[in-house]
């Protein structure tokens, strides 16, 4: 498919509190209705199971990307799958072909997707817009921390405007 597109990087943890689930949906459908199509892990879990799920509901491309371990748990509403044989493979197909990466609030998994797609932002090796959904202050602490490598010289005060941290999803869809 041709077009624009969008990473969301997301939990795979259903029980998580409603109003980051809402939100997730509610960025899925801004993305969508702003023409991208959709890049997630593809599962059928958490909120990669909402992203699937609201993407199919918006009629948009998503295209899942799954490590070959998680065979059975992809999602059968996904356009295309794609399989790795590792989860590094996995974030760095995730990330081709995108204009935008989008952390919602997750675990540890996001934060790493967050991180390393930062970091390759800031050596100029991915070339997309790199936002963190800041609902109710989630990514405070992230971006404290990425404030403090700015205070100890670190990282440059440059680096920091590569990402965004919209605090709703009226701000998100802004972005868009």
């Amino acid at each position: 498919m041709d077009g624009k597109f969008a990473v969301f990087f997301c939990s795979a943890v259903s029980e998580i509190d409603p109003k980051y689930r809402q939100a997730a949906r509610a960025c899925i459908r801004a993305a969508c209705l702003s023409g991208y199509g959709i890049v997630s892990g593809g599962t059928v879990k958490g909120c990669m199971k909402l992203v699937a799920d609201t993407a199919a509901e918006m009629h948009a491309y998503h295209r899942g990307v799954l490590p070959r371990f998680m065979r059975g748990l992809e999602h059968p509403a996904l356009t295309e799958t794609q399989w790795t044989d590792t989860m590094s493979a996995r974030k760095d197909l995730m990330r081709e072909g995108t204009c935008l990466a989008v952390a919602l609030p997750g675990g540890i998994g996001t934060l790493d997707e967050l991180s390393e797609t930062l970091c390759l932002a800031k050596m100029g090796l991915y070339h997309g817009r790199v936002v963190a959904l800041n609902l109710d202050g989630f990514y405070d602490a992230y971006r404290a921390q990425l404030d403090r490598f700015v205070r100890d010289g670190m990282l440059s005060e440059a680096a920091l405007t590569l990402i965004a941290f919209p605090s709703t999803v009226e701000e998100f869809e802004k972005l868009l």
